[in-house]
């Protein structure tokens, strides 16, 4: 039997929700509460497998610190964020803190369910319309891996050159720094986009951030 509490600050959701999975025969909720504290409270007092967690509460704490401090004191129990939220920072914020699905309150009551099951099992569940954000995430973080790992491809002149022109000086003074021509500051400065696969400097300076190249 899979123990559920409800959390969510409306009153109606909470007894809907409860009447929905109280009708099948693998789970039940044993437990709801209006808000994050109310929740730790009754997370204390009650065995629960899988939390539905809102994430709007007012005036309440909202979801997302709550589910942290879940993880935190039990990372057993598997929150299922359920929200009317499809904005893509909140679906990566709670899987950051945690949360092992996030569904959209429009989602079908079978859909709730799958979700449930899916979470309790030790999967992860994201509703259809946000899924897609997590492979745009994932590929970027590829794309951006790759290019780290591309760095070696420079040559030590280059190596050189990159960080300074992340930090916004210009061809003239990077030329008078290294002791070279202005020439050879552009012919260095279109080799390392050509093989970082950079078209703008804004790229550039996003890669020498995350490469810890400079410091700012």
């Amino acid at each position: 039997m899979i123990r559920i509490m409800v959390v969510d600050d409306h009153v109606v959701v909470r007894r809907g929700l409860s009447y929905i999975i109280n009708e099948q025969s693998d789970m039940q909720v044993v437990s709801d509460a209006a808000d994050g504290l109310e929740a730790m409270m009754k997370l204390e007092q009650n065995e629960i497998d899988v939390i539905l967690m809102d994430l709007s509460m007012p005036p309440g704490e909202n979801g997302l610190v709550t589910t942290k401090k879940i993880k935190e004191v039990n990372e057993k129990v598997k929150v299922l964020i359920m929200t009317m939220h499809d904005d893509e920072e909140y679906l990566f914020r709670a899987l950051k803190v945690g949360a092992s699905g996030y569904l959209l309150k429009n989602a079908y009551d079978e859909e709730m369910l799958e979700a449930i099951r899916a979470v309790y099992g030790g999967g992860i569940y994201i509703h259809p319309s946000v899924a897609p954000a997590l492979v745009r995430e994932f590929l970027t973080k590829n794309e951006v891996d790759e290019k780290i790992n591309s760095y070696e491809l420079l040559s030590k002149r280059e190596q050189e050159i990159l960080p300074l022109i992340a930090l916004g000086y210009g061809n003239k003074e990077i030329a008078e720094k290294l002791f070279v021509s202005v020439k050879t500051v552009e012919a260095h400065k279109t080799s390392i986009m050509h093989k970082l696969g950079f078209e703008k400097r804004t790229d550039l300076v996003h890669y020498a951030i995350k490469k810890n190249l400079i410091d700012l």
